[in-house]
């Protein structure tokens, strides 16, 4: 009986702390919870994102993105701005998932 209510807490547990890294575009500033600068150079950047092709791939706050179709599906929404003195985080994409993750672990609690 204890083992089935410590498994059961670990589920429980793990649903509410591995938030997937759904993101929305939005086309306005006011409706986005983050405002994101996109660099030109890795070394530049707070977060290093790796576009993921499906939902699964997208698990925790590593950097691992999915963007959806609609704002309802979506656990952050974001902001692309122009300047960077505007933006909440800067970015940079990449095309290998093993580079994805946070360079600057002072602004991880942003996409949470």
């Amino acid at each position: 009986m204890k083992k089935i209510l410590i498994i059961v807490a670990a589920l429980i547990f793990g649903c509410f702390c591995a938030k997937a890294q759904t993101v929305y575009s939005c086309k306005y500033k006011s409706d986005a919870k983050v405002k994101v600068y996109v660099t030109k150079y890795k070394s530049d950047a707070d977060l290093v994102v790796y576009r993921c092709k499906y939902k699964s791939d997208a698990q925790g706050n590593k950097g691992l993105w999915y963007f959806t179709d609609y704002k309802s599906d979506a656990k952050k929404t974001i902001y692309f701005v122009d300047y960077k003195s505007d933006a909440d985080i800067v970015i940079y994409f990449t095309d290998y998932k093993s580079d994805a993750g946070w360079k600057n672990k002072s602004k991880e609690h942003k996409m949470y």
